[in-house]
């Protein structure tokens, strides 16, 4: 996938969700159980507190890869660093996402041809990595900020699409996809209790809660 093609999948998937704390041995069961509930696009995360971060987050996106072929959009996510985005990169990632703006980092996914999702929270900063190149801007945390907050900022920044992450759930995913292009989703999907019970077919089921508001 083409950098350019991020925000076309995104408005057609509507939904990224957001593997944090999975570990390498679970990562391709989690990742096939959301597929099997219509998630087609997947942040795999860097864990900023592993000092063998760049190995572990290169080794869970290339399995995946492997297992998911092109039924998946395979990202890397909590990318914080230029080695990130190309351990990230060679990997097969084909999109990052960051909490930040980091121009040095958004700029080196662009010259590889990534799609890039930074992070941010003001007009400014939303305004600022648009400019810089993003092909949307991660609104985070969405939920600290609520609905009237993205509706107002969304007013004079309508030429920005928006991807809204934090605190989206099955209950208010309508009300957030009425007014930004995609949502990402970490723990309400993802959920670690069942990732630790090894609970794949109910991870499958709270996957198709999502996936099925965005078909009907």
């Amino acid at each position: 996938m083409q950098a350019m093609d991020t925000l076309e999948m995104v408005r057609k998937h509507r939904i990224i969700v957001a593997l944090r704390g999975v570990s390498v041995e679970q990562m391709t069961d989690v990742a096939m159980a959301l597929r099997a509930g219509g998630i087609r696009m997947l942040e795999i995360t860097f864990d900023q507190l592993d000092p063998d971060r760049i190995a572990h987050t290169q080794r869970a996106i290339r399995l995946v890869r492997d297992v998911a072929g092109t039924s998946m959009l395979i990202g890397a996510g909590t990318v914080m660093s230029v080695a990130e985005v190309e351990a990230a990169y060679e990997a097969g990632a084909e999109y990052m996402l960051s909490p930040n703006i980091d121009l040095a980092v958004l700029r080196r996914a662009k010259e590889l041809g990534m799609g890039a999702i930074p992070g941010a929270m003001t007009p400014t900063e939303v305004a600022a990595a648009y400019a810089g190149g993003a092909d949307l801007v991660k609104l985070f945390p969405c939920d600290a900020l609520g609905l009237t907050y993205i509706r107002a900022l969304k007013a004079p920044l309508n030429h920005v699409p928006i991807l809204a992450m934090g605190g989206v759930n099955a209950d208010n995913l309508r009300d957030y996809l009425q007014v930004v292009e995609g949502v990402g989703v970490g723990s309400a999907i993802a959920n670690k209790v069942l990732i630790r019970k090894r609970d794949y077919d109910a991870l499958t089921e709270i996957a198709r809660r999502f996936t099925r508001q965005i078909e009907e």
